[in-house]
């Protein structure tokens, strides 16, 4: 039970301490104003860089074989069409434009 308690403390105290760095407001100067690009930059990267790695292991592993078979499935669901109008399927119209 001690571990777990002293677990949660450090947790907790891994989470909040962050948070000190936000509570004094940094100077304004000609480096203070990159800050937010870089982060961003960073983030990028760092996310670009776990998926990459997921890519590739996905890719090793197989997931991405016979692609083609696979495309064809759901064609093969039928369905209801949910996205022509009923006014679309009326066949008088198109025996007007016939004329």
């Amino acid at each position: 039970m001690t571990r777990f308690v002293a677990l949660a403390l450090v947790i907790c105290a891994v989470l909040v301490w962050p948070a000190a760095a936000l509570a004094h407001d940094a100077p304004e100067n000609a480096q203070s104003r990159w800050v937010m690009a870089d982060w961003m930059l960073d983030t990028f990267f760092v996310f670009s860089g776990f998926a990459l790695v997921a890519f590739i292991v996905a890719w090793k592993a197989g997931h991405f074989q016979d692609l083609d078979a696979h495309a064809s499935i759901p064609l093969f669901v039928e369905e209801e069409d949910y996205y022509t109008p009923d006014w679309a399927l009326d066949e008088e119209e198109w025996t007007d434009a016939d004329r």
